[in-house]
């Protein structure tokens, strides 16, 4: 399995993708590899050597942030050179999946969801984690991982990455069914077969199905349920401003919620 990467910008966000990409590489029994990315070019020997200087002291305190956490899990660290957004694409050629936090992933943290981010996720070449951090709210009973389950190519591979998060993070599933434009406001017979069909398969998994015309960014939009993670494909990539959005935001209705860019 390759590794785990996380990009550490000295943020706590960075620091809080890193804890939670831990149990991602323990439980595929690989290893974290920490990637603090610093500019191709510097006006002056000064500059570059407070840039570099600050990439080694955030990959330092992500790397004291890991070994307090007490979970065994080889940890390597990286300083490339160049934008952060196609840095780390280039990073992902080797990685098993790339985690970032929502704030920010550029020099010094500076964007919300900056144009890293979203190139990242557009482009990456394994699974991109973009992951809510500082929510101030207690852990609730019920926090659902999210999933469409549809027909089109490539989808079981969404629903099995779904899965396998649902059973590390010990959390039901929540399984929204079908293309929207395709469903009435009634059961889809074709959806529950897949549902049922599935849960014979992964008996160990709570499956909650729902039959929705929403994407899953609309129907978070329109419902409480706490979600800790939205599990989408890449075509639906398009949709990690909506589920993400700006931190804080009295908008968005789930500032906890994560968001899993599924990609092969």
């Amino acid at each position: 399995m390759k590794p785990i990467v996380v990009g550490i910008d000295g943020s706590h966000a960075g620091i809080a993708a890193a804890l939670w990409a831990v149990d991602e590489a323990i439980g595929r029994g690989t290893s974290l590899r920490l990637v603090s990315v610093i500019k191709l070019r510097h006006p002056s020997p000064g500059d570059y050597a407070r840039d570099l200087e600050h990439a080694e002291k955030a990959l330092r305190e992500a790397r004291s942030a890991l070994e307090a956490a007490g979970k065994p899990v080889g940890i390597e660290t990286d300083i490339p050179r160049g934008p952060a957004g196609p840095m780390l694409v280039e990073a992902s050629r080797d990685a098993g999946m790339v985690c970032v936090g929502s704030v920010g992933i550029g020099r010094y943290a500076s964007a919300i969801l900056g144009s890293a981010a979203a190139a990242l996720a557009e482009k990456a070449h394994c699974p991109v984690a973009v992951l809510r951090t500082g929510a101030e709210q207690p852990p609730p009973d019920i926090d659902w991982v999210v999933v469409r389950m549809t027909d089109e190519p490539g989808n079981d591979a969404v629903v099995e990455w779904a899965a396998w998060e649902a059973r590390l993070r010990r959390s039901p599933m929540l399984v929204l069914g079908g293309r929207p434009e395709e469903l009435t406001e009634h059961a889809d017979g074709a959806f529950e077969d897949r549902v049922r069909d599935w849960r014979q398969r992964h008996p160990e998994v709570r499956v909650y199905p729902v039959t929705t015309r929403d994407a899953i960014a609309d129907f978070l939009g329109a419902n409480d349920e706490r979600v800790q993670l939205a599990v989408i494909s890449g075509p639906e990539a398009a949709q990690l401003a909506r589920l993400i959005g700006p931190h804080g935001h009295p908008l968005f209705r789930h500032p906890e919620c994560s968001v899993l860019v599924v990609r092969a």
